[in-house]
């Protein structure tokens, strides 16, 4: 079963009050609300797209795939590049574990990953 799951974005993007980062971000009270509790079913694809921008990520960050008993897949289907693992990334909460002075450093080895990346992409 494939099924949204937009707690493990906020986390890895340091959002702790979901409902009111969306809400600043132009959407409404209800749609908020949902995606906070992530009891959302569809998105319709402005909604998606919106939520994208917002949040620097791709819809593939939202989905999640949960293999059901009785489905059968191969290891190397592509479904199973959004099977997610039960860690979520809260990437502030480890640097707020990471003495001071290695912070720089950390930075550094994130800025060239990134540019690698970027770089890489275009």
């Amino acid at each position: 079963m494939i099924r949204y799951n937009f707690d493990r974005v906020f986390k890895a993007r340091g959002i702790e009050r979901p409902f009111s980062y969306l809400r600043q971000a132009g959407f409404s009270d209800n749609f908020a609300t949902k995606v906070k509790n992530n009891r959302v079913v569809r998105l319709n694809l402005k909604e998606l797209e919106k939520l994208c921008l917002v949040l620097r990520c791709t819809p593939n960050d939202f989905c999640e795939w949960i293999k059901e008993k009785d489905t059968q897949v191969d290891s190397d289907h592509p479904i199973n590049l959004i099977k997610r693992s039960d860690k979520v990334v809260d990437i502030i909460k480890t640097l707020n574990t990471v003495p001071l002075g290695q912070l720089d450093e950390i930075e550094g080895i994130i800025k060239e990953k990134i540019k690698a990346t970027t770089h890489n992409a275009s």
